[in-house]
């Protein structure tokens, strides 16, 4: 039986493997990829997402176009992070497939409607706009959704684009504050474990060595993305935050967390976006997340390169 999914993302030069690994990997059914602004416009983000499934040769992925921006607040983005096109480090091919004519949002709320309870599991790399915005106009979709694998926000790490926020909540905290207050079965995949899933000259290299255009690709955004990491936290390469969404979703035991509450802070300016992990148990607060902690970052690697030579 494969695991039917729905990548939400804004691609992204880690997004872009998170996509390629769910691509390579057959106990996974990519029934479409809807787009958000967040590391990139929009426009960009849909975009590179057709570029990526050019690349792996799959042009039968449907790719939507999301919203273009955040529920209450302005855009935010990551130019800096990742290049003026959000896939700076190689050049690409011109994608090969048109956007699908309906809306993100509306893609999202027909799937989860075709699809029995319980059988669709929700992957956001990104700003969470898409996923509350379907929530709050489909309510009845909600308890349709088997689980939502995310990456975003922290705990011990804190923020990377404020003292408090991590880049994807920071964005849009009050579609965060709808995704995490709606019951839904929650994975989260904050800093404090994508920051273990650190790239190295080695590990780089090797995927250049597969010697294949997907793996060149790879190796090149790997290349330019890990500059502004090493640069800001002095590690030996950058952290593949992406990618930990779909890998749980093929070798859960390469993380362990705890099933804890978080709330997303959407009142003060100060900690707008943080993510208020009781990691601890120090309140009385339901628990909403399965929050990790920690990653075999060798077996993560090991995985990943694995399914990238299938490209």
């Amino acid at each position: 039986m494969t695991r039917k999914i729905i990548i939400d993302t804004d691609p992204g030069q880690d997004d872009a493997v998170a996509i390629l690994l769910a691509l390579a990997s057959p106990e996974l059914e990519v029934l479409g990829i809807t787009c958000v602004a967040g590391n990139v416009p929009l426009a960009l983000t849909t975009l590179n997402a057709r570029k990526i499934c050019t690349l792996a040769g799959r042009t039968d992925i449907r790719i939507f176009a999301g919203c273009d921006r955040p529920m209450e607040r302005a855009l935010v983005t990551a130019e800096y992070v990742h290049g003026k096109s959000g896939l700076d480090g190689i050049e690409l091919p011109e994608p090969e497939m048109a956007l699908q004519k309906a809306h993100g949002v509306d893609f999202i709320i027909e799937t989860l409607r075709a699809h029995p309870p319980g059988t669709v599991t929700l992957c956001p790399l990104g700003p969470l706009t898409n996923i509350a915005t379907a929530f709050a106009r489909a309510p009845d979709i909600v308890e349709r959704v088997a689980e939502i694998v995310l990456m975003g926000g922290a705990y011990f790490e804190v923020g990377n684009t404020t003292p408090a926020a991590e880049f994807n909540i920071h964005v849009d905290p009050q579609a965060a504050k709808i995704v995490f207050g709606a019951g839904v079965p929650l994975v989260v995949m904050p800093l404090d474990v994508t920051h273990k899933a650190l790239t190295s000259r080695a590990r780089v290299e090797a995927f250049r060595a597969l010697g294949t255009p997907v793996g060149q690709a790879v190796a090149g955004w790997t290349d330019f993305f890990e500059r502004f990491d090493m640069a800001k936290y002095g590690s030996e390469g950058a952290p593949l935050h992406d990618p930990c969404v779909i890998a749980y979703l093929l070798a859960p035991d390469l993380f362990r967390g705890r099933h804890i509450n978080v709330e997303i802070e959407t009142v003060s300016e100060l900690t707008m976006g943080m993510t208020v992990a009781d990691w601890w148990g120090v309140t009385d607060r339901p628990a909403n997340a399965l929050f990790m902690g920690d990653l075999d970052a060798a077996g993560f690697f090991a995985l990943l390169s694995e399914r990238i030579a299938r490209l």
